[in-house]
């Protein structure tokens, strides 16, 4: 049987539910394996896909957490190794283990036996698993319930369709960009520390009448650009997360560490120990994580007495299901460097030059993009967590696909406020225009299968297109909203 093809892991759930095998469950040590309780599966939660499991193994019973996993492999690859939330482990199990490996290791470096389900599962039902998987993989570029009528629908109106969906998105962005403006400026009148409980907020917000003299501080401006840069590092699952820490460790709090050869390092002291992610020095045992760990604690020592807010736990952190490059601990160490452009190196006045200046959009869009590609270096071009060297170098902190997400979610609709905010008219237009031609290398899957349904994959590429296909997806097609859209309107009636 073909293990290449991805399987649906809630075949696998089913299986551990109903414990309907041809044999009993064995490691691959040989040892006999009794199911006491199967535990309970909660899909809404990162971490283990069963907890508070009891299982017996030889003579001993255990109380925890089961993953399981299409392949032994993904324990590694999805970065379960790494990450505390999979410190309870109790066993691992897997549809295949091609090379019959016993064990896999937690983050403390635990042995948590493993069992490959395949050997005690009927063939039949491996069949099925793999057809369905198939299957499913087959039919996922119809995203769009219209996909096999969408030839019934002019060309011309489809594409003026997206288009101005994808204006639509780039309004809503600057609408919410605007409004965390105004919120940021009314907290920092009434001197309150965020977190603060909406309600209060909200009476004094919606009433207040803003106009531009009350966004002369720059300190409000560096926060929002902060806030906007730590959400598109984090990507998808750890966005929350880094708006979280941007507001914690906050501009205010980082002005006041004094600004050196080292200011960089002192930020990811800041970050790192904010986040809770940080490795003990005294705990380490790889000496480069040792050494860098315990520079961390010398500078946190220097600082910490600015800080009067909370520490993050690293188990709000996510690493489950993401590429190493996209690990939180690289996100922040990127972010060390793109704060200390915000705050030391005016990175607003430059961007304002360069959209003011730069005449030829083509020769614009490039110049914005290599300023958010981040090279890697130092402690974390050769670690993706604490503790752990990697195999391969890091090459960037931030690449090109992630730089362009940044000029698209960030750079335009924040400089779209900002221009409006300042009655700067032409240099409002100019970002519209931008944003209309910019041609992002990076792939999104959304995008692509939209665009396949559309049969419209030429104008993929293009930012605004591109932004519209995700603006119908979201708010259209996967809320079965289809007479409410222009497309199902049409090829519906």
């Amino acid at each position: 049987m073909d293990a290449v093809v991805k399987v649906q892991e809630n075949a696998l759930y089913d299986i551990w539910r109903k414990q309907s095998y041809h044999s009993p469950l064995k490691t691959i040590n040989g040892d006999d394996i009794y199911i006491l309780d199967i535990g309970i599966h909660d899909g809404e939660c990162a971490g283990p896909d069963f907890k508070n499991v009891r299982i017996r193994i030889g003579n001993l019973t255990y109380i925890g957490d089961i993953e399981i996993d299409c392949d032994y492999s993904d324990w590694k690859s999805h970065g379960h190794h790494i990450d505390n939330k999979y410190s309870k482990v109790i066993l691992h199990v897997s549809l295949y283990n091609k090379n019959k490996h016993a064990y896999v290791y937690t983050r403390d470096g635990r042995k948590v036996p493993s069992v490959c389900f395949s050997e005690f599962i009927d063939e039949k039902i491996v069949q099925e698993i793999h057809k369905t998987s198939l299957s499913r993989k087959t039919d996922s570029v119809a995203y769009l319930k219209c996909h096999s009528l969408i030839s019934i629908m002019q060309v011309e109106k489809k594409e003026n369709f997206i288009y101005q969906l994808g204006v639509q998105r780039l309004e809503k962005k600057c609408k919410k960009i605007f409004n965390r403006l105004k919120e940021l400026q009314l907290l920092k009148e009434l001197n309150v520390k965020e977190p603060i409980i909406t309600y209060e907020l909200s009476a004094q917000f919606h009433l207040r009448k803003f106009n531009h003299s009350d966004f002369k501080s720059k300190e409000i401006w560096q926060q929002l650009f902060y806030e906007l840069i730590f959400e598109a590092l984090g990507f998808s699952k750890n966005k929350t997360q880094m708006i979280e820490l941007a507001k914690l460790a906050n501009v205010k709090f980082l002005s006041k560490i004094e600004s050196d050869g080292v200011l960089i390092e002192k930020y990811e002291a800041a970050l790192f120990y904010i986040s809770g992610l940080i490795q003990s020095a005294e705990a380490a045992k790889e000496p480069l994580t040792k050494t860098y760990a315990g520079r961390l604690q010398l500078h946190w020592n220097s600082i910490n007495s600015f800080y009067d807010g909370k520490i993050m736990d690293e188990t709000d952190w996510h690493f489950f299901r993401l590429r190493p490059q996209n690990f939180p601990t690289i996100r922040i160490a990127g972010g060390a460097k793109i704060l200390n452009e915000l705050t030391n190196k005016n990175l607003i006045h430059s961007l304002v030059k360069k959209i003011s200046e730069i005449h030829n959009l083509t020769v614009l869009i490039n110049s914005l993009r290599s300023l958010f590609v981040i090279k890697a270096e130092g402690f974390w071009k050769n670690h993706y967590v604490f503790d752990q060297t990697s195999n391969a170098e890091v090459r960037y902190f931030v690449g090109a696909s992630r730089a362009d997400e940044i000029v698209v979610n960030v750079v335009l609709p924040f400089f779209g406020v900002y221009f409006e905010v300042f009655g700067n008219t032409n240099l409002s237009k100019k970002i519209i225009k931008l944003y209309s031609i910019y041609q992002q290398k990076s792939e999104n899957q959304i995008i692509n299968e939209v665009a396949h349904s559309l049969n419209y994959t030429d104008g993929a590429k293009r930012t605004i297109i591109s932004q519209g296909m995700i603006e119908l997806f979201r708010n259209f097609c996967s809320k079965n909203k289809c007479l409410e859209c222009e497309i199902g309107k049409t090829v519906f009636s």
